[in-house]
């Protein structure tokens, strides 16, 4: 499974110390669990990003974002973010705040 290490490493420094998350090999490369279920996580150097049905189109108009279209059929509520899109800090942690808002209204498994 191939994902870009560095990413992977910086979303792990957002969620330090955080109980709640669990790392998953999933999709082709690395998902972060919350609470059990997918939040976010690395393919290649992409970050995939669950914001939920309810953000997903609002997400698709964000800069460098698009459909996560691994299967050849999008995956509605989940968005690939290309490396542009979250170079910053204060980018990923936007990103990452998203689909822990949406995670964190669902059940845990």
């Amino acid at each position: 499974m191939a994902y870009d290490e560095g990413v992977a490493e910086r979303i792990r420094s957002v969620f330090d110390g955080r109980i709640d998350i669990v790392e998953k090999k999933m999709f082709g490369g690395i998902a972060f669990m919350h609470s059990g279920n997918m939040c976010c996580g690395v393919k290649d150097e992409l970050l995939m990003a669950r914001v939920g049905p309810d953000k997903y189109s609002t997400a698709l108009k964000l800069p460098y974002a698009r459909e996560m279209d691994f299967t050849g059929k999008p995956l509605t509520g989940f968005v690939y973010v290309d490396p542009p899109g979250f170079a910053e800090s204060d980018q990923l942690d936007g990103w990452i705040e998203l689909c822990q808002d949406f995670t964190g209204s669902l059940p845990a498994k």
